[in-house]
């Protein structure tokens, strides 16, 4: 594992959990303080971040509806972590439409198509590097077995959509390596370097909405980027902050610790609820 590719975590609270984790354990209400930092990574690679940028889709525009694109992301995870079978097959029809008319045009920089599997594997490779970062700060640092069990949970997180299986590097030492490698292909242009900018400082909410929160959003985001994600948008990072951030989530896990699972992991399942009762009622999903 490259200390380039992924965050680097000097202190972490230590393990206290012993029963077998998997990805779903990672949906802790803490770690939705690394969402725009996963949507950096994703959008990291040129044909996502110019399919996200141009897409035609205008209920999916985050800078226009951020608290619905928020909603179905979210559901996406919980529902490929959490539901059933039925719940995956839906939302993947679902998801399938509104990708449709996402794919590059004559005037695109870059060719792109949100059928592609292998973009598919990217996106899905980063929700799980997210995940597994959250993990580990909120519950303790996983041995090679259990870091091998929690890999193997994520991948529902990409065959939910297009990618099969067998496209998912087989164990995890393989994957360091895939993501080592298609971490070597990022690039943030300028455009969506503006648009990435525009989210992590809150411009898609009042202005009213933003003082203080602006400031915490860069700073959870910038943490918890690796080095070539930060170096590709220019976001500054130092020792000094980096130690804030360690302290910060040691003094959050402890809290963490705590919780009972129902009040830790109630997001997660709440979006599935949500998800479940708009199939019941045949309202939209996304």
């Amino acid at each position: 594992m490259s200390t380039f590719t992924r965050i680097s975590i000097r202190r972490r609270t230590p393990r206290w959990d012993d029963e077998p984790a998997t990805a779903a354990d990672a949906l802790d209400l803490w770690s939705f303080g690394a969402a725009a930092a996963n949507v950096v990574m994703q959008l990291a690679a040129p044909p996502v971040g110019h399919g996200v940028l141009e897409s035609t889709v205008e209920s999916g525009q985050l800078m226009r509806h951020p608290w619905k694109r928020a909603r179905t992301t979210l559901s996406y995870i919980s529902v490929a972590l959490l539901g059933s079978d039925a719940d995956r097959g839906s939302y993947r029809e679902a998801v399938d439409t509104a990708h449709r008319p996402v794919h590059s045009g004559p005037d695109s920089p870059v060719q792109y198509n949100a059928f592609d599997p292998d973009l598919q594997l990217w996106v899905a490779a980063a929700i799980f590097v997210g995940l597994e970062d959250c993990y580990q700060l909120l519950r303790g640092e996983l041995s090679a077995e259990a870091a091998e069990v929690f890999y193997r949970s994520a991948f529902p997180l990409g065959t939910t959509l297009q990618v099969r299986e067998e496209q998912w590097p087989p164990t995890r030492a393989d994957f360091d390596r895939y993501w080592d490698q298609a971490c070597a292909s990022i690039q943030i242009d300028e455009p969506v370097r503006d648009y990435l900018q525009d989210l992590i400082a809150l411009r898609m909410l009042p202005w009213v909405l933003r003082p203080g929160w602006a400031q915490l959003l860069r700073f959870l985001t910038t943490g918890f980027l690796a080095p070539v994600f930060r170096d590709a948008l220019g976001l500054a990072w130092s020792a000094r902050r980096q130690w804030r951030f360690e302290r910060l989530f040691l003094l959050v896990a402890l809290g963490n610790r705590f919780l009972p699972k129902f009040i830790r992991q109630a997001p997660g399942y709440l979006l599935l609820f949500d998800v479940k009762l708009r199939l019941r009622r045949g309202a939209p999903l996304i």
